[in-house]
């Protein structure tokens, strides 16, 4: 057997740079590019090692260990889980940075590659520089706490162990049942030592994502159920675009005739155009959608976890006798509820659906309520979208300039705060997948990193960000990665004053207004952020514009703009988009303020409309 001796850092690189994967058809780098900041944790032996295969795969350098990796996990979901990013530290701190971003792909089923350097095997100069040192275990160091996030983690002690190591890492992150990310710490001294590896281990490996195909009697159990239905409805989620499987539901729920919902995840899976999209489900859904969940009889689960904000928490469904369908490559998620579990590809399942459904079509009758219900939807979209001069600009009407102007190739991305939910309802989706809000970890931060991740991946699209002002203080230094690069970002800043959503909620659920906006948290001196200034110091190009008018216009100039264009606007905290659902929270059952004993009361009675075990 022919070997070739290298480093354990040479040897992973080497390994990364050998993996391709089929794409339309077409043999791609399945690992296309590494996001790094180097300290001497990893800057040595896999620094080394990324230099010298600079040619094959590139390297980015990162301002934020938490941001970069968040790109990361924007460029997974921006390419439908079909290519990875690496995410590499040193130790220590810049580690525990990436833990949160880990948090983000495990929650949102992503593929990410962490690679962490890490404290000496032989322990001889313990304790190193950054080190945490535990007092039970010598071999637990904080790279341990990724533990919890990642669908696969492995530290090497030795560099042989990456035949084994590496393909399992690989495997775990293409496989839809399990996908998420990935994890390989590299003590130092390891990283630097030689081993004499198969040349064979490096040969070109392309792969495919497998498509698992249902089975038999848990299709034949769907399709008795679905034919019994008069009432039927289909919640598409994320797991509709990791499958590509977008064509075939719209074909699907044509030819059957079955409205569909969509959750965050989901949105974008049909045109916001199509006669039987009812529009975004749940808690930052809207009135049509939700209406329809309450009165439909079998609901297909198809590509969704079914979470809190989709289902109301579990509330939405008020039919006792409602059927649910789970289609998922994962059994934990297919049988959520009493579901009746349909573990297969959402492409393939539609597919198998369609054939053994036959002609059966879902009555004209239901198909006509969810076309009369999303009437309704779309007037009081364009009538809280409107402009009004008279009062300061809502999310609402800054969100309906960009749904006004869009081009079909455009690329929306926000997260966490009150943009979820204007956005879900807002952004009409012109094309599809045109849609990113990371809201199953609802990660203040995404937003502009996220951005640069997507644009990473869709150089060709325009990437539209929206952005709080609580958010772009927590993690803004992508700006200047996205103009370092040439990234170009369209990045609206709405500054409504604080954590405006939070105060919302805190108010709503009898509190007073305390600790979330600027001004409620007792300030030694109040200043207001120039974000359109602090942004130009990065090399932005910026503005601030201060009504829908200008912001209109800004939004053309941004289109022609040569780098990463940010429009900065004032916004109201006090006026959001309504026509959602309830929400679970937890109100104190015992308080001063009756104000909150009033929403305690409130929050019980909700409850009483939630579905357990039926």
């Amino acid at each position: 057997m022919k070997t070739i001796r290298l480093t354990t850092a040479q040897a992973l690189v080497k390994f990364l740079v050998a993996q391709r994967i089929l794409i339309n058809g077409r043999e791609e780098k399945l690992f296309p590019g590494v996001l790094a900041i180097f300290g001497h944790g990893n800057v040595t032996s896999l620094g080394v090692a990324l230099d010298e295969e600079r040619k094959n795969i590139r390297t980015w350098r990162g301002q934020n260990e938490q941001g970069m990796a968040l790109a990361a996990v924007g460029f997974a979901k921006a390419k439908r889980r079909q290519q990875i990013m690496v995410a590499s530290s040193s130790i220590g701190p810049g580690a525990l940075n990436m833990v949160t971003a880990a948090g983000v792909a495990y929650v949102d089923r992503l593929p990410v590659l962490f690679l962490a350097g890490d404290t000496f095997v032989h322990r001889i100069p313990d304790p190193v520089l950054q080190q945490g040192e535990n007092f039970i275990d010598p071999s637990i160091t904080v790279n341990d706490a990724f533990k919890p996030v990642v669908r696969y983690w492995d530290r090497i002690v030795a560099p042989q162990q990456l035949l084994h190591s590496l393909p399992h890492a690989v495997s775990t992150m293409l496989d839809p049942a399990i996908c998420g990310p990935a994890f390989i710490g590299l003590p130092q001294d390891v990283q630097a030592e030689s081993f004499d590896f198969p040349e064979v281990f490096f040969e070109k490996v392309v792969h495919t994502i497998i498509r698992p195909r249902a089975d038999a009697t848990e299709l034949k159990n769907a399709v008795e159920a679905l034919k019994n239905a008069k009432r039927p409805l289909i919640i598409a989620g994320g797991g509709v675009h990791y499958s590509l499987a977008e064509k075939e539901l719209a074909a699907f729920a044509t030819a059957h005739n079955i409205p569909v919902v969509e959750t965050v995840a989901g949105k974008a899976c049909l045109l916001a155009s199509h006669p039987l999209n009812a529009g975004p489900v749940g808690v930052t859904g809207c009135e049509s959608a939700n209406n329809l969940a309450a009165q439909a009889d079998v609901v297909v689960a198809l590509g969704t976890r079914l979470q809190d904000f989709t289902t109301g928490s579990w509330t939405i469904f008020s039919n006792e006798q409602t059927k649910f369908i789970g289609v998922n490559t994962v059994r934990f998620d297919a049988i959520k509820h009493r579901s009746l579990p349909v573990v297969g590809d959402a492409r393939e399942t539609l597919s198998d659906l369609d054939a053994q459904l036959g002609n059966w079509r879902g009555a004209d009758a239901w198909s006509k309520v969810a076309q009369q219900e999303v009437v309704g939807y779309h007037k009081y979209i364009d009538s809280i979208a409107a402009k009004n001069t008279d009062q300061l600009a809502t999310y609402a009407q800054v969100v309906g300039v960009v749904d006004r102007a869009a081009q079909p190739s455009d690329y929306v991305l926000t997260a966490a705060g009150g943009f979820p939910g204007e956005l879900n309802n807002g952004w009409r989706a012109k094309s599809l997948d045109s849609f990113d809000c990371e809201y199953g970890f609802s990660c203040m931060g995404y937003e502009l990193s996220g951005a640069w991740g997507a644009k990473m991946a869709m150089p060709e699209r325009e990437v539209i960000s929206f952005v709080g002002d609580g958010s772009y203080m927590m993690m803004n230094s992508d700006i200047y990665s996205s103009v370092l690069y040439s990234h170009k970002l369209i990045v609206i800043v709405c500054d409504n004053g604080g954590y405006a959503v939070i105060n919302r909620l805190q108010v709503n659920q009898g509190g007073v207004p305390f600790n979330n906006q600027l001004a409620d948290c007792e300030p030694a001196n109040l200043v207001y952020v120039d974000f359109a200034q602090h942004a130009a110091s990065m090399g932005a190009i910026s503005e601030i514009v201060g009504s829908i008018d200008e912001l209109e216009t800004a939004f053309g100039r941004a289109r022609k703009s040569d780098r990463t264009h940010v429009i900065v606007i004032k916004t109201s905290p006090n006026d959001w988009t309504e026509g959602g659902s309830f929400w679970e929270v937890g109100v104190p059952t015992t308080s001063h303020r009756p104000e909150v004993i009033k929403a305690g009361e409130v929050m019980r009675e909700g409850k009483k409309q939630q579905r357990i075990g039926w």
